[in-house]
Protein backbone atom coordinates (compact mmCIF):
# COMPACT_ATOMS: atom_id res chain seq x y z
CA UNK A 1 0.00 0.00 0.00
CA UNK A 2 1.10 3.65 -1.22
CA UNK A 3 1.45 6.27 1.07
CA UNK A 4 -0.61 9.35 0.54
CA UNK A 5 1.67 12.43 -1.19
CA UNK A 6 1.53 15.20 1.69
CA UNK A 7 3.10 18.38 0.62
CA UNK A 8 3.66 20.99 3.54
CA UNK A 9 5.01 24.41 2.86
CA UNK A 10 6.06 26.82 5.35
CA UNK A 11 5.28 30.83 3.91
CA UNK A 12 6.18 33.84 4.91
CA UNK A 13 8.90 36.55 5.06
CA UNK A 14 11.70 36.45 7.51
CA UNK A 15 12.45 39.84 7.43
CA UNK A 16 8.78 41.12 9.00
CA UNK A 17 8.64 39.72 12.72
CA UNK A 18 6.03 36.88 12.96
CA UNK A 19 5.15 36.32 9.23
CA UNK A 20 8.39 34.29 9.61
CA UNK A 21 5.75 31.64 11.36
CA UNK A 22 5.47 28.99 8.37
CA UNK A 23 8.97 29.00 7.97
CA UNK A 24 10.06 28.48 11.21
CA UNK A 25 7.51 25.92 11.41
CA UNK A 26 8.49 24.02 8.57
CA UNK A 27 12.40 24.85 10.20
CA UNK A 28 11.34 22.46 12.57
CA UNK A 29 9.79 19.81 11.05
CA UNK A 30 12.79 19.64 8.66
CA UNK A 31 14.68 17.72 11.64
CA UNK A 32 11.48 15.47 12.53
CA UNK A 33 10.99 12.04 11.13
CA UNK A 34 8.14 12.03 8.75
CA UNK A 35 5.96 9.43 6.92
CA UNK A 36 7.14 8.50 3.55
CA UNK A 37 5.59 10.77 0.95
CA UNK A 38 5.54 13.78 3.06
CA UNK A 39 7.48 16.87 1.47
CA UNK A 40 8.42 19.91 3.78
CA UNK A 41 9.57 22.98 2.21
CA UNK A 42 10.18 26.69 2.75
CA UNK A 43 8.59 28.75 0.35
CA UNK A 44 9.25 31.63 2.28
CA UNK A 45 8.30 34.74 -0.02
CA UNK A 46 8.45 32.12 -3.47
CA UNK A 47 4.80 32.29 -4.82
CA UNK A 48 5.70 30.98 -8.09
CA UNK A 49 7.61 28.63 -6.32
CA UNK A 50 4.81 27.60 -4.18
CA UNK A 51 2.33 27.55 -7.42
CA UNK A 52 4.31 25.11 -8.86
CA UNK A 53 4.75 23.05 -6.33
CA UNK A 54 0.99 23.00 -5.88
CA UNK A 55 1.06 21.58 -9.46
CA UNK A 56 2.43 18.48 -8.56
CA UNK A 57 0.13 15.20 -7.43
CA UNK A 58 -0.10 15.33 -4.02
CA UNK A 59 -3.52 14.18 -2.04
CA UNK A 60 -2.88 16.96 0.78
CA UNK A 61 -1.07 19.82 1.23
CA UNK A 62 -0.58 21.34 4.68
CA UNK A 63 0.24 25.65 4.46
CA UNK A 64 1.76 26.74 7.39
CA UNK A 65 1.33 30.90 7.87
CA UNK A 66 1.06 33.75 10.01
CA UNK A 67 -2.75 33.96 10.27
CA UNK A 68 -4.53 37.46 11.40
CA UNK A 69 -7.68 36.57 12.16
CA UNK A 70 -8.58 38.90 15.39
CA UNK A 71 -7.35 36.10 18.14
CA UNK A 72 -4.70 36.57 21.15
CA UNK A 73 -1.30 36.80 19.61
CA UNK A 74 0.03 33.06 19.68
CA UNK A 75 -3.59 31.45 18.82
CA UNK A 76 -2.34 28.71 16.51
CA UNK A 77 -5.57 27.75 14.15
CA UNK A 78 -5.89 25.05 12.11
CA UNK A 79 -8.30 25.36 9.01
CA UNK A 80 -9.76 23.94 5.64
CA UNK A 81 -10.09 26.84 3.56
CA UNK A 82 -13.09 27.32 1.58
CA UNK A 83 -11.65 27.11 -2.17
CA UNK A 84 -15.07 27.71 -4.14
CA UNK A 85 -13.99 31.11 -4.15
CA UNK A 86 -11.38 30.88 -6.26
CA UNK A 87 -13.68 29.38 -9.09
CA UNK A 88 -14.68 32.99 -9.53
CA UNK A 89 -11.34 34.59 -9.43
CA UNK A 90 -10.65 37.92 -11.22
CA UNK A 91 -7.51 38.61 -12.75
CA UNK A 92 -6.35 40.78 -10.19
CA UNK A 93 -6.62 38.36 -7.81
CA UNK A 94 -4.78 35.71 -9.38
CA UNK A 95 -1.84 38.18 -10.13
CA UNK A 96 1.22 36.40 -7.55
CA UNK A 97 3.61 39.04 -6.32
CA UNK A 98 6.85 38.20 -7.36
CA UNK A 99 8.75 39.11 -4.11
CA UNK A 100 5.70 38.65 -1.93
CA UNK A 101 3.59 35.66 -0.77
CA UNK A 102 -0.20 35.37 -0.24
CA UNK A 103 -1.27 31.96 -0.46
CA UNK A 104 -5.02 32.28 -1.96
CA UNK A 105 -3.44 34.43 -4.83
CA UNK A 106 -1.29 31.31 -5.32
CA UNK A 107 -4.24 29.31 -4.97
CA UNK A 108 -6.03 31.17 -7.43
CA UNK A 109 -3.23 30.70 -9.83
CA UNK A 110 -2.97 27.65 -9.75
CA UNK A 111 -6.53 26.66 -10.18
CA UNK A 112 -6.72 29.00 -13.12
CA UNK A 113 -4.21 27.01 -14.84
CA UNK A 114 -6.07 23.99 -14.28
CA UNK A 115 -4.28 22.65 -11.22
CA UNK A 116 -6.15 19.84 -9.31
CA UNK A 117 -6.25 21.09 -5.79
CA UNK A 118 -7.38 18.00 -3.88
CA UNK A 119 -7.20 19.06 -0.51
CA UNK A 120 -5.87 22.39 1.59
CA UNK A 121 -5.23 22.41 5.30
CA UNK A 122 -3.89 25.61 6.33
CA UNK A 123 -2.05 25.47 10.49
CA UNK A 124 -1.89 29.17 11.08
CA UNK A 125 -0.75 31.25 13.90
CA UNK A 126 -2.41 34.87 15.35
CA UNK A 127 0.95 36.93 14.49
CA UNK A 128 1.55 39.98 17.52
CA UNK A 129 3.54 41.94 14.87
CA UNK A 130 4.26 41.88 11.14
CA UNK A 131 7.16 44.13 11.95
CA UNK A 132 7.58 47.84 11.13
CA UNK A 133 7.75 48.90 7.89
CA UNK A 134 11.89 48.47 7.72
CA UNK A 135 11.46 45.02 9.04
CA UNK A 136 11.92 42.83 11.67
CA UNK A 137 13.91 39.93 12.33
CA UNK A 138 12.47 37.43 14.39
CA UNK A 139 9.38 36.03 15.94
CA UNK A 140 7.33 38.05 19.00
CA UNK A 141 7.64 35.73 22.33
CA UNK A 142 3.76 34.84 21.87
CA UNK A 143 4.32 33.30 18.09
CA UNK A 144 7.97 31.24 19.01
CA UNK A 145 6.51 29.96 22.05
CA UNK A 146 3.63 28.73 19.63
CA UNK A 147 5.89 27.13 17.40
CA UNK A 148 6.34 23.70 18.88
CA UNK A 149 2.20 23.58 19.17
CA UNK A 150 1.93 24.06 15.45
CA UNK A 151 4.76 21.06 14.77
CA UNK A 152 2.38 18.67 17.13
CA UNK A 153 -0.68 19.66 14.96
CA UNK A 154 1.20 19.07 11.67
CA UNK A 155 2.69 16.14 13.03
CA UNK A 156 -1.14 14.83 14.22
CA UNK A 157 -2.67 15.99 10.92
CA UNK A 158 -0.07 13.90 8.84
CA UNK A 159 -1.13 11.05 10.90
CA UNK A 160 -4.58 11.39 10.35
CA UNK A 161 -4.41 11.88 7.03
CA UNK A 162 -2.06 8.64 6.75
CA UNK A 163 -4.47 6.96 9.08
CA UNK A 164 -7.80 7.81 6.54
CA UNK A 165 -5.88 6.70 3.68
CA UNK A 166 -4.90 3.23 5.10
CA UNK A 167 -8.77 3.16 6.29
CA UNK A 168 -9.58 3.82 2.68
CA UNK A 169 -7.44 1.58 0.79
CA UNK A 170 -8.06 -1.15 3.11
CA UNK A 171 -12.05 -1.11 2.42
CA UNK A 172 -11.62 -0.30 -0.99
CA UNK A 173 -12.65 -3.72 -3.14
CA UNK A 174 -9.37 -5.63 -4.31
CA UNK A 175 -9.74 -6.10 -8.05
CA UNK A 176 -9.96 -9.78 -8.30
CA UNK A 177 -13.10 -9.36 -6.16
CA UNK A 178 -15.12 -7.65 -9.16
CA UNK A 179 -17.30 -9.61 -10.95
Amino acid sequence: MTQPSILIAGVGNIFMGDDAFGVEVVRRLSTRKLPDGVRVGDFGIRGFDLGYALMEDQDVTILIDATPRGGEPGTIYAIEPDLSELESATIDQMAVEPHGMNPMKVLAMVKSMDGDLKRILLVGCEPATLGPEEGLMGLSEPVEAAVDEAVAIVESLVARIVGEHRTMASTAIPKSGIA
